[in-house]
This record gives C-alpha cells, sequence and structure tokens, in this order.
C-alpha cells in the first residue's frame, strides 16, 4: 500500500454533527442552485463525518473518507475524495464517480500507475466516489466509534480474503458482516439451497430432548410461518411470497410422504393457507400459533410411530426449519433494490458534495461504469418526466445501457433468477466470494476458469497484478432483490422501478443534460449493441457516442474502461475533454 503525504483534517473531523463541514476551499467559491432531485419516500436529514487520515483504513487509498448517513436507513455510505492537484487547471465543478453492480471503489483506484480517480484529480477535478450500501466500507453503525472500528475491521477482512486467495485457500468458514467479500459457508449453503445433513440419533429417545424443544419449535414455526405472511417485510410481490409459501410447505410435505400422518398434514396445509390469503390482522396471529402446535404435534406423532423412515422425524423438521429460516434472514439482512440507490443513496452522496464543494451552479460531473452509468441515466429519466432541473452539470457513461434485449449480454445467464422460486433457492449472490474462489482456477494452469478472465479485460490490456487486485478487492456481495430488478432490463421496454410502473428509457428523451456514452468493442456484458440501444433515445445534440477498440487491437472489455492499460492514453482524453467543455 502506497504511503501519501497529506494535510491534517481539523480535530473535530471525527464528531458527527448535524451540519455539513466543507474544506478550506469551500470558503472561495459562493452559491447553490435550485434544482431539485427525485425524492425517496422519506425526507433526508443527511449527517456526516470525516474520518482523520491518520486512522484511515488501509484499504482506502484515497486523501479522504467521508460518510453520509440517511435518516430512514441505519447504512452509512462511504465516499472516497481525492483532492485536486495542486498546479492542475482550476475547475468548476466536482466530479462523482459511480461503480457498477456488487463493486466499490477500488476498481477506480487499482495502483498508483493505474488509478482512474488519481487521473482526474490529476486533471483538476476534486472527485469523490460512492460506495452505495453493501459496498467497500460501506456500513452499519451508529457513532463514530463503532463506524471507526468497522472500517477498520472490513478493510482487514478484504485484505486477508486477497492473501488467502492468492495462497489458494479462501476461507469459506468466516462469516463477516453484511458489507463483506465472503459469506459464510451457512450462508452459502442456504443462498444456493444446499442441504445441511440432518443429526443422526441412535440409541434411545431420551437423546431426543438435546434436538427438540417442543415450544422453542413451535416459536420458531410461527415466526417463520408470520414472516411469510408478512410478505417477507416487503421484498416480494403476493405472487412471489405464495411460491416461497408452497415450497416451505413442500419440503415439510415430503417429510410425511407413505406416512398416515400425510392426511392430517394437508389439512393443517389448507388452513395454513387460507390464512395466508387473508389479510394481517390481530386474530392472525394467534390462530398461525395454534396451527404451527398442530404441525408440531403431527411431527411429534410421528416421531413415536415404529415405522423407521419416521425415527429421525423431528431432527429433520427441525432442520427443515432451522434453512429455511436462514433463507428468509438473509432476504432481510440483504433487503434493497436499485431503487434505493437511485432514490437514497446516489441523491445523498450527491448532497453532501455539493454542500462540502459549493459550486456556483449548484451542480456536478459524474461518471458511472456499469451499474453506474444506469443509475445516470435513470435519474436524468426522473428528472425529465418530473421538469427539474438536474444537478448534473454533464454524464458519462461506460459500459451501460437501460436495455439490453437486443444484444447478447453475458447478463442474460442471471434471467433465471427473475422466477419468483429462485428469489427463496438464491437470496444473495455472493459474488466476491466466488470470484475468489475461481481466482486461482482462472489464473493458474490448468485454467479452468480463464473464460472469466475475458469477461473482465481484453487479452494484455490489463498487467496480472491489477487484474488480481480487482477480481479479489472489488466485488461483494448482491441481493436477489437487487437482481430481480436489474433483470427487467433484458425484458421488453428496459428496466423498469421495483412496481413495474416506470419505464427509465421511455423518458430518456426529456433529459437536457449532456451525455457521453462509452462502449468497449470486446465487452461482453455491456456489448456496445446494448450502449447504442439507450443512444438513440437521447436527443442527438445532447448526446456524443463513442466505441473503443481497434480491429487489430488494443480491444476493450468491461473493466478496460475504467483500468485498462490503454485507456490513459486513448480513453481518459477523451473524457476530459467532454468534461472540460462543460465545466464552464
Amino acid at each position: 500500500m502506497r504511503s501519501l503525504v497529506l494535510p491534517k483534517m481539523s480535530t473535530m473531523s471525527m464528531s458527527i454533527s448535524m451540519f455539513f463541514q466543507s474544506d478550506m476551499l469551500s470558503a472561495l467559491c459562493r452559491g447553490r442552485g435550485s434544482s431539485t432531485f427525485p425524492r425517496a419516500t422519506a425526507p433526508f436529514r443527511l449527517r456526516a463525518f470525516s474520518t482523520a487520515i491518520a486512522d484511515k483504513p488501509s484499504v482506502c487509498t484515497a486523501d479522504e473518507l467521508h460518510y453520509v448517513s440517511l435518516s430512514n436507513s441505519d447504512w452509512k455510505l462511504a465516499l472516497w475524495r481525492y483532492n485536486p492537484a495542486p498546479l492542475a487547471p482550476p475547475r468548476n465543478h466536482p466530479l462523482l464517480l459511480l461503480s457498477g453492480v456488487g463493486t466499490n471503489a477500488i476498481g477506480y483506484d487499482l495502483s498508483p500507475e493505474s488509478s482512474f480517480a488519481r487521473y482526474m484529480s490529476g486533471q483538476g477535478f476534486e472527485t469523490w466516489i460512492l460506495e452505495v450500501r453493501g459496498a467497500g466500507l460501506s456500513l452499519q453503525g451508529s457513532n463514530s466509534k463503532d463506524i471507526k472500528q468497522s472500517a477498520h475491521a472490513i478493510s482487514e477482512q478484504m485484505e486477508t480474503a486477497s492473501e488467502s486467495a492468492t495462497n489458494g485457500a479462501v476461507d469459506s468458514n468466516k462469516e463477516f458482516n453484511n458489507t463483506s467479500y465472503v459469506v459464510s459457508e451457512s450462508e452459502i449453503s442456504a443462498a444456493n439451497g444446499v442441504e445441511i445433513d440432518n443429526i443422526a440419533i441412535n440409541g434411545d429417545l431420551t437423546r431426543l430432548a438435546t434436538v427438540w424443544d417442543e415450544s422453542k419449535l413451535v416459536a420458531r414455526l410461527t415466526e417463520t410461518l408470520m414472516f411469510l405472511s408478512e410478505r417477507v417485510s416487503g421484498f416480494l410481490s403476493e405472487s412471489q411470497s405464495k411460491v416461497m409459501f408452497t415450497k416451505f410447505l413442500d419440503q415439510i410435505s415430503k417429510l410425511l410422504v407413505g406416512s398416515p400422518l400425510y392426511e392430517q398434514f394437508n389439512e393443517v396445509r389448507g388452513k395454513l393457507s387460507n390464512l395466508f390469503e387473508t389479510k394481517q390482522n390481530s386474530g392472525i396471529t394467534n390462530q398461525i400459533i395454534d396451527l404451527s402446535q398442530k404441525l408440531v404435534n403431527i411431527i411429534e406423532e410421528g416421531q413415536l410411530s415404529v415405522s423407521p423412515p419416521l425415527f429421525d422425524l423431528q431432527a429433520r423438521f427441525t432442520s427443515t426449519i432451522e434453512d429455511f429460516q436462514k433463507q428468509l434472514d438473509l432476504l432481510v439482512k440483504y433487503d434493497w433494490d436499485f431503487d434505493h440507490y437511485l432514490e437514497e443513496d446516489v441523491p445523498a452522496a450527491i448532497e453532501y458534495i455539493l454542500k462540502q464543494s459549493m459550486p456556483n451552479d449548484g451542480k456536478l460531473l459524474a461518471i458511472g461504469h456499469s451499474m453506474g452509468g444506469i443509475l445516470l441515466y435513470s435519474m436524468l429519466s426522473r428528472f425529465g418526466v418530473e421538469g427539474n432541473e438536474s444537478k448534473l452539470a454533464a454524464v458519462v457513461t461506460l459500459a451501460s445501457s437501460l436495455d439490453y434485449t437486443s444484444s447478447k449480454s453475458t447478463l442474460k445467464l442471471l434471467l433465471p433468477l427473475a422466477d419468483p422460486a429462485q428469489a427463496l433457492n438464491v437470496p444473495v449472490v455472493p459474488l466476491g466470494a466466488m470470484l475468489a474462489a475461481a481466482y486461482p482456477l482462472s489464473s493458474r494452469p490448468p485454467y479452468v476458469f480463464s473464460w472469466l478472465n475475458t469477461l473482465i479485460s481484453a487479452e494484455d490490456m490489463m498487467h496480472p497484478d491489477l487484474l488480481k487486485r480487482l477480481v479479489l478487492n472489488n466485488f461483494c456481495t448482491i441481493p436477489a432483490k437487487l437482481v430481480l430488478q436489474l433483470t427487467t432490463a433484458f425484458r421488453e421496454r428496459g428496466l423498469c422501478n421495483r412496481n413495474g410502473t416506470f419505464f427509465y428509457k421511455d423518458h430518456l428523451h426529456k433529459s437536457n443534460t449532456p451525455i457521453l456514452a462509452i462502449a468497449g468493442d470486446q465487452d461482453l456484458i455491456c456489448p456496445p449493441e446494448a450502449v447504442e440501444e439507450t443512444v438513440k433515445l437521447i436527443p442527438e445534440h445532447l448526446v456524443t457516442y463513442k466505441v473503443f477498440g481497434e480491429p487489430g487491437g488494443p480491444h476493450y472489455a468491461h473493466y478496460d474502461l475504467v483500468g485498462g492499460r490503454m485507456a490513459v492514453e486513448q480513453l481518459y482524453p477523451c473524457i476530459i475533454e467532454f468534461l472540460s467543455c462543460h465545466d464552464k
């Protein structure tokens, strides 16, 4: 990790304040625009604090690390700040960088020699990278001490995961917190529907006391059923929740097939299904408790049966409930989607940056890679339909589209997750853990997963050490809820909001913000034809479209647009020229 000689920050920097604190440059600027944002479901009362340089986690290579709080969430969003180079030309607007799905700030700052963020700050732009909830150093906490400790813990976990993968042994038994890069073995098992071995019971029935506590099981079963009847805290639609409910009862039903108890179970199942169709009221809770007790009694009766297949029935029933509850817990733990980023995370970050930088026109410049660009397109669509002036002076999108239906994007592999039943089987996608586990097989003989590298970078476009850092440190766990919404970009009319009532591409033409849209010639994730599908919706006088890559090379894959070897010579100057033109 490189060392940086940086100016010291104020001693107030570790305090959490109701007010925004601005840096020394802010005093030189005046004025704010009156433009507005798409509002989230609740108004924001932003709070922020900055870590002192001496306490900044080692994984953060920015000049400063800031945190932004949301009033309607306990998430603290990390903002990496890069100060403008002293001898660079002065700029009028700060620059915000948004990353792709399941990635953090590291992709924009791989090394001193290959840093998109450092290049931009070297050109005079005060550069900020936002890590949305669940990514990188963003975390959940209530005070500065807890946040400081958590940030350092996350940093250490990321470095440990990288070292373990380098040695060819990713520790999958270590459970990190909700922003980690490695999920626990139990989470991965639950996510993939892997059945955990049941407790083996041999000898006399007295040992059943260790695994069978009737009152606790009734409470556990009731909790699970109530959880489903409340639509899993709004995670899934009513039809999707029914699928989950049916699958859960099917799992229990399999334990009783061929037993005289099967008919009794079906009778209770029918009553539970009727309750599930009924809207919540105070009386339903008691009914579910009673029916849960009946289910437990049925299982207990089966346990006393002389039939060998039912001998360990109670243990298997307990295991079924616990496995299913783990899946539900994951759904709640990773409870956010694309609209949370769009309506809460990004607006909060923009407001904070504008408070810090205070540009005269109250606007900033923004660059988004992959999902980051999709977020910017969606914001412009919202601005347009609401008739509000954008707080974005100009936008650059890298490998982004609102509609992938006409392309051969490899992301179509995610389409099976759009099936409601898959939300139960795969409540989260532990992308970081999977890539870290696959890395040794993609970079060493016999190169079983070498094809993964081509999804990330074209041949000879990224130094092996940088590719390794990108794979091992840049990715995190993705909620199924987020994936489910993003899969709408592969359907007719393209990406839509969580309710399916607003299609972002339908209103993009109403925006008046200049856009530079860039594609890579060998991008298998967001091919040029996908980028062009969105570009053609934007008024011609507002959009500039460029595809990077030549027939004889160099070629640009998905991440080469940010950190490719030739990007600093070919792509970065193009972006600077565009931003400079709209930084007046």
